[in-house]
């Protein structure tokens, strides 16, 4: 039975087969054990383009970006590229109205050459390089989020005489949410934003009004990621909406914009919180529109920037096992990818539920850890997971919500390659970013 997508959040609707909760919509069970996701056998998969391999369900991702279109009416809602990028996504979110948020020129490039309308981008980044400044100025993005003092001065030097470059000014309202340590950014003690307490938003913001081809539109935050609550949100629009409140009286400048950033979390194993975000809509926009009225300010366009939301359970990962080691009391299944396709365990110590497809097993379900084929004892890909216990080398697993920070975070370690990227829709399945080869390796060496 396929699981359906609940209207308004995108997530799939509770239903009697747990397991495939935190799978696409489109996830159906065939024979002999195998799944398919849009139609499409996920052995097919394997055997047609190879292990590892990320799958896309292309439907998945449009019916996500839709639930956003309406959870968030009259808002502008921006694709978090950084989540994961090619040209096909870039196409996907375009045509389902979304704008894009990208953190360099790599992306900008994407982007651009994909036909992404440039005043629907917003570069972001903490260290923004002279490149990826020169380049959202000759592409003509829309916005360009000021994040430190230094860009104030380097980018209305590089924006051209006789124009002005849309800006917003992006503040650490000193929020702690997220669900890790690491993936924290809206308190005052981490790289990200000038800071509400210290003043150096403030100063910023006096520094870009002195500056003429500079024309602040507004503020942004960013509190972190895979936050399931909608407190911290409503907490940061209360801090937002004062500090628009004192740019009015201090500069009688009104701020037309309000950009809360993304992080909205998902579930990576059934059973996990998710953010509702039909309740985040509903109480963001009740909150900013209070506030507003409270402080006699217009209220100003809500910009939000999903990215995992929209793409992580479209993912889906396919490993080969290489080996089946046990160890005292411990078994550990190796397979022919790791922290080079997928380093958030090793990072976050993020936890997934793979799945044995391809054949169907009588055997009792048993911990097992899940480990790369890398050289580093942290090469984990799901620690106690639970498989078959006859699960042996040639065995395909699957492991779901794998869309999001995966091919976008993957490195070069051991030179074993990056995976291709499939795309799956009705039935369908295509090619959208190739595998790295050897020749890759050896073109891109050139010191011999």
């Amino acid at each position: 039975m396929v699981t359906p997508l609940l209207p308004d959040t995108g997530q799939p609707a509770p239903g009697p087969d747990d397991e495939l909760t935190v799978w696409p919509a489109s996830a159906t069970r065939l024979a002999h054990g195998d799944l398919a996701v849009s139609g499409v056998s996920l052995t097919e998969i394997a055997d047609r383009f190879g292990t590892p391999v990320y799958l896309l369900d292309e439907t998945e991702v449009r019916a996500r970006c839709r639930a956003y279109q309406r959870a968030f009416p009259g808002s502008s809602v921006l694709y978090a590229a950084k989540a994961f990028l090619c040209r096909a996504m870039a196409h996907w979110v375009e045509d389902e109205g979304l704008g894009l948020d990208v953190c360099s020129a790599g992306e900008l490039e994407l982007a651009f050459t994909s036909g992404f309308p440039p005043d629907r981008i917003v570069l972001h980044g903490n260290a923004k390089s002279p490149q990826d400044l020169e380049a959202a100025l000759r592409f003509g993005v829309g916005r360009i989020v000021i994040d430190s003092p230094s860009e104030i001065a380097r980018l209305a030097v590089a924006v051209p005489a006789g124009s002005r470059q849309k800006v917003l000014v992006r503040v650490a309202p000193g929020i702690a949410a997220g669900g890790h340590a690491k993936i924290r950014t809206g308190t005052e003690d981490q790289k990200f934003g000038l800071s509400l307490t210290d003043g150096s938003a403030h100063h910023a913001i006096a520094r870009i009004l002195d500056q003429p081809r500079l024309e602040l539109v507004g503020l942004h935050c960013h509190l972190g990621s895979q936050i399931t609550s909608v407190k911290p949100y409503l907490a940061a629009v209360r801090r937002m909406v004062g500090l628009m409140a004192r740019v009015r009286e201090l500069y009688g400048v009104v701020l037309p914009e309000l950009d809360l950033g993304g992080g909205h979390g998902i579930a990576y194993r059934p059973g996990e919180p998710v953010l509702d975000i039909t309740a985040l809509a509903g109480r963001v926009r009740a909150e900013l529109a209070e506030g507003c009225a409270a402080a006699g300010l217009p209220v100003p366009r809500l910009v939000i920037e999903p990215g995992r939301a929209v793409v992580g359970p479209a993912g889906v990962a396919l490993y080969r096992v290489l080996a089946v080691k046990r160890t005292g009391e411990h078994t550990f299944i190796a397979v022919d990818g790791g922290m080079s396709d997928n380093p958030r365990p090793a990072l976050y110590g993020v936890r997934y539920a793979p799945r044995l497809v391809g054949r169907c097993s009588s055997a009792p379900l048993a911990p097992v850890t899940v480990a790369g084929r890398h050289c580093e004892a942290g090469d984990v890909l799901a620690g106690g997971a639970e498989l078959p216990a006859d699960v042996h080398p040639g065995d395909l697993l699957a492991v779901p919500v794998a869309g999001a920070y995966h091919l976008s975070m993957a490195s070069g370690y051991n030179l074993v390659g990056r995976p291709p990227v499939v795309a799956v829709a009705d039935g369908h399945a295509r090619l959208l970013v190739r595998r790295e080869s050897l020749a890759d390796f050896r073109s891109r060496d050139v010191g011999l």
